[in-house]
């Protein structure tokens, strides 16, 4: 089984602080070929915070591979309370580590670009220009998968998404919104990279979804989504729909 990042988010009219700004990375990590998935998290730059409407409570959970525990995987993501919030997850390629090369490196840089530039003027709340100006920060040599997800207060949910990471909108006990993955083919996804030929923030489908209070949104890697089927996430979802309310006030 594949390492598993995972984001539960619930969403809330009420205004609590329910998460700080968090940058996830990790350090000395090795990996083996294909991809494999990490998280941690780091305080982030200051942003600037706006109540609004609508807002996020967030909590996070990583399942390593087993044969990776001790050395760690390759996600990264952040989570910022910018505007009604903001959660995005990178999953770096394991193959670069043929080359020598971390693929760690890569998404941990992409998800603190991403994080130092979620209130950037010209990014203008609108996650497809977040993931071109984190891209083109990127310095480390590698790729990765990406998925970024921005709550407007209105209650409009801005995903853009390049390769197999994967956002779930659940409302009362089905999937009410699915993102689809971008292949090449079997088990190569679209993939931002230090490498021309990679794709770009052109590539990414970007979708927009009307959330209400009380959807549970499940974003991860295809860790999660290659292993866990959506039914067997909603079973999970609405049989711990408390662990949820006890974040609203």
């Amino acid at each position: 089984m594949a390492m598993i990042t995972v984001f539960r988010a619930s969403i809330s009219r009420s205004l609590p602080n329910c998460f700080p700004n968090l940058l996830s990375s990790s350090s000395n990590r090795n990996s083996a070929p294909k991809k494999n998935k990490l998280l941690c998290y780091a305080a982030s730059s200051h942003t600037k915070t706006i109540r609004s409407e609508m807002s996020f409570c967030v909590g996070t959970h990583m399942i390593p591979h087993p044969k990776k525990v001790e050395r760690g995987g390759e996600d990264s993501f952040f989570v910022s309370d910018y505007n009604g919030g903001v959660i995005a997850v990178a999953d770096g390629v394991s193959g670069w580590a043929e080359r020598n090369v971390d693929p760690s490196l890569f998404p941990q840089e992409l998800m603190a670009n991403a994080s130092c530039l979620v209130g950037d003027e010209e990014v203008s709340y609108d996650p497809q220009i977040l993931i071109r100006k984190a891209h083109a920060a990127t310095s480390a040599v590698g790729s990765a998968t990406v998925i970024v997800a921005m709550l407007e207060a209105n209650g409009k949910l801005k995903i853009a998404n390049v390769g197999d990471c994967g956002l779930r909108v659940i409302r009362g006990d089905q999937v009410f919104f699915s993102t689809s993955p971008q292949e090449h083919y079997f088990d190569c996804p679209y993939q931002l990279s230090s490498e021309i030929a990679g794709q770009t923030y052109l590539d990414a489908v970007v979708s927009r979804v009307e959330v209400m209070e009380g959807d549970t949104i499940v974003m991860g890697s295809d860790g999660l989504f290659d292993n866990v089927f959506d039914h067997e996430i909603v079973s999970t979802v609405v049989g711990h729909s408390d662990v949820a309310e006890a974040g609203i006030s």
